[in-house]
């Protein structure tokens, strides 16, 4: 009988195991999901079970620590139009995320990835990651990625029914493949709305450029779609984990000067 694989994701470990795994592992991935409408045909945990699934897929091609999912985060540009969105603020998201950056440091982590499978979370995310660069310098390295823009290929998979994709093709493939039973293909035919944002100059709501919540075709969506796309993604990202394990600062620690004190939130 073969000894069955280290578990790396480390909701399901106890501490000593943590720190065991720490060992060999210094880098923690942090999946980043959301909690929020996504149209008539797709469940509001599509952007989590996306996150979950390619981070554990990830971390076990390159036995990589794994953080439990973040399933709130900030999707107020949904607005309350439609049931089942639940957002933080976008501050309260970059405070929580530099928290748990600060816990990571203190706790034996020398490197944090963030992998983000939802849009509204960039701008937080990004700021966030500024703030714990600073802060943290020389004490725990941080990084992210977006899931639907991890290469060329994958962003143009993602973008092909709609630049301001939501609830689309690409998101629906996924759906199919990873969990089925939650996609409501009876709503197929009302799921469907286009992306209205192509030409515009300002930011709008969600619900100033869809009629139903989606912006793109998810009716077009199918599970082999999804799987080529998953294994895809899950092979880039595994990519990004195997170059972050080693990677160090460009210059010396000699060269790096001090943080300024009282310069972030």
């Amino acid at each position: 009988m073969s000894t069955p694989k280290p578990s790396i994701c480390i909701e399901c470990l106890t501490w000593p195991k943590v720190q065991a795994l720490q060992a060999t592992s210094p880098l923690l991935v942090l999946p980043l999901g959301a909690t929020e409408q996504h149209g008539p045909a797709l469940p509001i945990n599509t952007d989590t079970v996306i996150a979950d699934a390619l981070c554990r897929n990830a971390c076990e091609r390159t036995n990589v620590a794994m953080a439990p999912v973040i399933p709130y985060t900030s999707s107020g540009g949904h607005t309350a139009k439609w049931p089942g969105t639940f957002s933080l603020t976008p501050i309260t998201f970059i405070q929580s995320l530099v928290q748990y950056a600060k816990w990571a440091e203190a706790t034996g982590w020398k490197k944090l990835y963030l992998v983000n499978a939802h849009a509204g979370n960039d701008a937080p995310l990004r700021v966030a990651v500024d703030q714990i660069r600073i802060e943290l310098m020389g004490r725990l390295q941080v990084g992210y990625l977006n899931t639907f823009f991890i290469t060329p290929e994958i962003e143009a998979h993602f973008t092909q029914d709609a630049a301001d994709l939501h609830a689309n093709k690409g998101e629906c493939d996924l759906m199919l493949h990873l969990a089925p039973e939650t996609v409501d293909q009876d709503a197929f035919d009302v799921a469907d709305d286009p992306d209205r944002t192509t030409d515009v100059v300002f930011s709008y709501p969600v619900s100033q450029t869809s009629l139903n919540g989606t912006t793109g075709y998810p009716s077009r969506g199918n599970a082999s779609d999804g799987q080529q796309l998953f294994e895809k993604m899950s092979v880039a990202v595994a990519s990004k984990l195997e170059r972050a394990k080693t990677e160090d600062a460009p210059l010396p620690q000699s060269e790096w000067g001090a943080a300024p004190e009282g310069f972030y939130i």
